[in-house]
C-alpha cells in the first residue's frame, strides 16, 4: 500500500502540452476510496482551487491522500501533493511534496523556470537547495494530470498506443510511458459509466509485480476524471473507486440500465 497517493496520480500522465477547452475548473474535486482486498484503507482526493503566482492567476491543485482503520495503524500514510498551474499555458510555476508513507518522510518545494528550463528544489528536511536542468515543456507529478485531461488526441488514441511525458519527480526527470488499451463500462455506485482504459509502464520490483500492474479507468467524456485503479502489487493487490464528487465543468454521464 505505500505511496497510494502516488499511484493514483502517477497514471495520469501525457506528453502533449497543446491546450484545449478545459476539462476542468476551479472548485472542481473528487475523492476516491482505496481497498485493500475487503479492507477499506484509505482515500485520496484532488482539488482545484485559484491562486497567484507570478502576477498571475494560476490553478492551485491540492492532492492528499491518507489511510484509515487499520491499515492506518499498520501502515500510516500522510501525503500532501500541489501544484500551482499557468491558467494559459497549462506549465507548472511550482510543486510541493510533503509525505510521510510508514516513516518515509519527504518535504520539498520545487520552483520551475520554464525559461531557463530548470527547477530549484528545497528540500526541508535535510536544508539543501539544488538547481536541476530539465527538459523543456517538463511537468511535475500532479499537473500531469491536467495535461492528459485537455490532450487533443485523447479520444482518438487506438489500442495500443501510447504517449510519454517528461516527468521531474524525486530529483530526476522520468520518461513515463501510458498505453491506452480500450474501453469499457463499469459498475459503479452512481451507475454504469463508459470508461477508457490506461496501463501505465512502472518499474518492476519490490513493490510492483511487473510494468503493467498498474491499470487505470478514466471516465469517457469531457471531464476524463478517474473512475478505478487496480495495482497487482508483489503482496496483494489495491484497488481504488471514485466515491465522491463536485464542481465538475462537464455533466458526469452515467448508462442507463435495460
Amino acid at each position: 500500500m505505500k505511496k497510494i497517493a502516488l499511484l493514483l496520480i502517477l497514471f495520469v500522465t501525457t506528453n502533449s502540452f497543446v491546450v484545449q477547452e478545459n476539462a476542468y475548473t476551479t472548485g472542481e474535486w473528487f475523492k476516491l476510496r482505496i481497498h485493500y482486498g475487503m479492507v477499506n484503507a484509505g482515500y485520496a482526493s484532488l482539488e482545484i482551487k485559484d491562486a497567484v503566482k507570478n502576477n498571475k492567476k494560476v490553478h492551485h491543485v491540492v492532492g492528499k491522500g491518507w489511510t484509515v482503520g487499520m491499515a492506518k495503524f499498520f501502515f500510516k500514510v500522510d501525503d500532501n501533493y500541489e501544484s500551482y498551474i499557468d491558467k494559459q499555458t497549462g506549465k507548472p510555476y511550482q510543486f510541493v511534496r510533503k509525505i510521510d508513507e510508514g516513516g518515509y518522510t519527504k518535504n520539498q518545494e520545487g520552483f520551475f523556470n520554464q525559461d531557463r528550463n530548470t527547477v530549484l528544489v528545497k528540500d526541508y528536511k535535510h536544508k539543501t537547495e539544488k538547481t536541476f536542468s530539465v527538459p523543456e515543456d517538463i511537468q511535475d507529478i500532479v499537473s500531469s494530470f491536467y495535461y492528459l485531461r485537455n490532450h487533443p488526441k485523447i479520444d482518438k488514441l487506438k489500442v495500443g498506443e501510447s504517449i510519454v511525458i517528461d516527468m521531474f519527480f524525486d530529483d530526476e526527470t522520468t520518461k513515463f510511458k501510458l498505453k491506452f488499451v480500450g474501453r469499457e463500462d463499469i459498475k459503479t455506485k452512481f451507475g454504469k459509466v463508459s470508461c477508457m482504459i490506461f496501463k501505465p509502464y512502472v518499474q518492476a520490483g519490490r513493490v510492483f509485480k511487473e510494468e503493467e500492474s498498474l491499470t487505470v479507468w478514466v471516465s469517457d467524456d469531457d471531464n476524463k476524471i478517474p473512475i478505478r485503479v487496480k495495482a497487482s502489487l508483489a503482496v496483494g493487490s489495491i484497488k481504488a473507486d471514485l466515491e465522491a464528487f463536485k464542481g465538475l465543468k462537464h455533466s458526469f454521464k452515467v448508462k442507463v440500465e435495460k
